[in-house]
């Protein structure tokens, strides 16, 4: 890819510094995490020229592909998806975008419609198409949290409130969650899709149950094995990458800095620094919650994972733009910009 020229790039650090202060300007205090954005000097390391041509043709791609009533997955097998849509809605805030403001604000406001019209009365969000909906559920309350949590919308405000009702009835006696908003069974990573969905909706002032978050934590915690990774469900499983992951971001967000289970976690997730010679299973998901997990490890895991996993997705970003995943190629884009756009800290479930 072509670097920028000196004159591109200062016109870009300005657009992002402007994104950077219009996103801020509408930000409740709630939202704004203690330390706050990044430093413009820590963006520009991370985000060399090449990843940001990167990122561009990525962010056009996936604008390009969304369908007429705002959703994605029809290229996928799932059909139109609530997860898809609103990890795709989450990759453009990522760039500094809102609901109607930048340059990708009217795809996430057609990402924010589709959802809305698929939130049921119970709470749940899911479309017609959706098996197992409560991964789906997850992500698109994830990102309704992200939405009213920048802008107070009352419509927001009140698909978030079901939706997040709904978690909280449905978690089993165990702690967790699983495929379907039932209290029969749970598993982790669907669990983990739950947690960060509530931290979420409670970072942008709705009221979630302490107790509820921390069964779910302590569901985390039983989930872990021995040598550092977690396993699929509470009395079965080996470690795996993708879902250890998931296990050691959940345990960060809930504040767990520096304890022995963290420490563990991360060291087991270093023996999979990128590249690998194997494929790694579930690879978008597991490098979603890893970049989280790493980039909330700070210094010498994200000084190490950061360039790893930067130089392997470009490596794998098609010439078109997109990145091919497992869930559909929408899918694998949205996760790709999201992990790929971390440096920018814009998004506020991403802050510490």
């Amino acid at each position: 890819m072509n670097s920028m020229s000196s004159a591109q790039r200062r016109m870009e650090r300005e657009r992002r510094l402007a994104a950077v202060l219009s996103l801020l300007s509408l930000l409740p205090a709630h939202a704004v995490a203690a330390d706050g954005p990044a430093p413009a000097s820590a963006v520009e390391s991370e985000l060399t020229p090449e990843l940001r041509a990167s990122i561009e043709k990525g962010m056009t791609w996936l604008a390009q592909h969304q369908a007429s009533d705002g959703s994605y997955g029809s290229l996928s097998h799932y059909g139109p998806h609530v997860g898809i849509t609103g990890l795709a809605g989450m990759a453009f805030m990522a760039d500094g975008n809102m609901p109607g403001r930048g340059r990708y604000g009217e795809a996430v406001d057609r990402c924010l419609a589709f959802l809305l019209t698929q939130s049921s009365e119970s709470g749940l969000l899911a479309a017609e198409t959706s098996h197992g909906p409560m991964y789906g559920h997850g992500f698109a309350t994830l990102f309704l949290a992200e939405v009213y949590g920048m802008t107070n919308r009352p419509d927001v405000r009140e698909a978030l409130r079901r939706a997040v009702r709904l978690i909280v009835n449905t978690q089993n006696s165990e702690g967790g969650w699983r495929y379907q908003p039932v209290r029969n069974d749970a598993d982790l990573s669907v669990t983990v899709c739950q947690v960060m969905a509530l931290r979420a909706a409670r970072n942008a002032g709705l009221y979630v149950d302490k107790t509820v978050v921390d069964n779910a934590i302590e569901y985390v915690k039983a989930s872990q094995n021995p040598d550092g990774g977690f396993r699929y469900m509470l009395h079965s499983g080996g470690s795996a990458f993708a879902r250890s992951a998931a296990g050691v971001a959940a345990l960060q967000y809930a504040g767990a800095y520096g304890t022995d289970e963290i420490s563990r976690g991360l060291e087991y997730l270093v023996r999979f620094t990128p590249p690998q010679e194997q494929t790694v299973g579930h690879y978008f998901y597991g490098h979603y919650y890893s970049a989280q997990a790493m980039f909330l490890a700070g210094d010498r895991y994200w000084q190490q994972w950061w360039p790893a996993v930067r130089a392997e997705l470009l490596e794998k970003q098609e010439p078109e733009g997109l990145w091919r995943g497992q869930a559909g190629d929408e899918y694998g884009t949205a996760m790709a910009l999201i992990i790929l756009q971390m440096p920018n800290r814009l998004l506020p479930i991403f802050q510490k």
